[in-house]
């Protein structure tokens, strides 16, 4: 038998059964579509950590406080016991080093800013001049610190847009005071809208020289230090000697944790492969069940269509062509369904970016294909038992059973 002889026989057998028709194509769509849905989770999530730490510059070189039990980097590095302070000293020392492009100090803490009879809770950040190109800022008004050394810097103020909008709204701030704890300071730029960073908005921040931060906090203590390198190839040579510059300098202790940007990556990245992979075996579990549910319901057809197939013989169909008919009918059931699962899929994922517009939900290809894939083979390997049984049946049988 010819296959488009084949493909509309199927059909019109699917389309003389809607509600059989309709359940089958349902079971195998709910199937593809939750393995569209749930590896666009699971891939969203990588893309959303690697554009976090991504988004907080490139080549980068972070020193955190506090030694870490464990050579290399996991996610616990990220707290640290502080046995002994890294010191704005510390970060005048690595800019000296071969390869080090820009160092940045960081002081953060949380603090209330007023202007204007208005009171605002902000995020405070003590840093240097060297910040805004090291994290890839952008101003919408004025400039940014003075580029002044480590220990100098007058009070002046950069405004992150959602606190200039709230203090300020449409006037110009630039030149205009607000107070920040017991001290004033004079708003000197405000940063464009939307720049993001291991889960800060600068949007929310009040950026003021680093002397400035520790003095209004009594701290000589840094929260972090970020180092920028010359290039890609230079990250694990800054990195090493670093670590060297630090340990010399803290008296021969190691005793902070440096960690490199593509290794946090790196790591993130295939900690959120392996999830999403695991969430789509568990997701390819559900179209073996609408395969499963295929089979059963080919099965009932068969029994329900014996007079059907008997006249098909009688007329001088072979047991091969009966045979063909039946896996080509579950063939097309499958596909339909996966199709429409594709659908569903991508429409569930717009969903959840309309919900969370930050989380990057979007389906990977290898995932969409692997559905259809997967219900392909559903529809094929459970569409055999039921193809079989029908070829078996006797012609002259199969008509009396009417």
């Amino acid at each position: 038998m010819r296959v488009p002889d084949a493909l509309r026989f199927a059909s019109y057998a699917a389309i003389g059964s809607p509600v059989r028709t309709a359940l089958l194509v349902l079971a195998m769509a709910i199937g593809v579509a939750s393995v569209v849905v749930l590896t666009a989770l699971g891939d969203g999530a990588r893309r959303y950590v690697v554009d976090e730490f991504s988004a907080i510059g490139t080549n980068l070189v972070i020193v955190l406080p506090g030694r870490s039990e464990t050579r290399g980097f996991n996610p616990a590095n990220l707290v640290t016991s502080t046995p002994r302070d890294l010191t704005v000293n510390d970060a005048e020392a690595l800019l000296r080093l071969a390869g080090v492009k820009r160092v940045s100090p960081l002081v953060v803490a949380t603090t209330e800013i007023k202007a204007s009879g208005k009171l605002r809770e902000s995020i405070l950040i003590g840093t240097n001049a060297d910040y805004i190109q090291l994290r890839n800022l952008k101003l919408s008004l004025g400039r940014f610190l003075a580029n002044t050394e480590f220990g100098g810097g007058s009070p002046e103020v950069v405004l992150g847009a959602v606190i200039r909008k709230e203090l300020f709204g449409t006037e110009n701030p630039i030149g205009k005071s607000v107070r920040i704890g017991d001290r004033k300071y004079r708003v000197v730029g405000v940063l464009a809208e939307g720049g993001r960073g291991l889960g800060i908005s600068s949007d929310d921040v009040a950026i003021v020289p680093i002397n400035s931060a520790q003095a209004m906090l009594n701290t000589n203590t840094l929260f972090r230090i970020l180092i920028e390198a010359h290039s890609r190839e230079q990250i694990n040579p800054v990195k090493s000697r670093v670590l060297k510059t630090i340990i010399a300098r803290h008296e021969g202790e190691e005793d902070v944790t440096v960690i490199a940007q593509d290794a946090v990556l790196q790591t993130f990245d295939k900690i959120l492969n392996v999830l999403t992979l695991g969430i789509a075996g568990i997701a390819a579990i559900s179209l073996a069940v609408a395969g499963i549910l295929v089979m059963n319901v080919m099965l009932v057809s068969v029994t329900q269509r014996t007079a059907e197939i008997g006249l098909l013989k009688a007329l001088g169909a072979t047991t091969r062509a009966v045979q063909q008919l039946f896996l080509f009918e579950a063939l097309l059931l499958s596909v339909a369904g996966a199709v429409v699962g594709v659908g569903f899929g991508y429409l569930g994922a717009a969903f959840l970016r309309y919900l969370y517009p930050t989380f990057p939900a979007y389906p990977p290809l290898w995932a969409v294909l692997a559905g259809l894939g997967i219900a392909l083979v559903a529809g094929l390997v459970f569409g055999v038992m039921p193809a079989r049984n029908a070829a078996k049946l006797d012609a002259i049988q199969a008509l009396s059973r009417k």
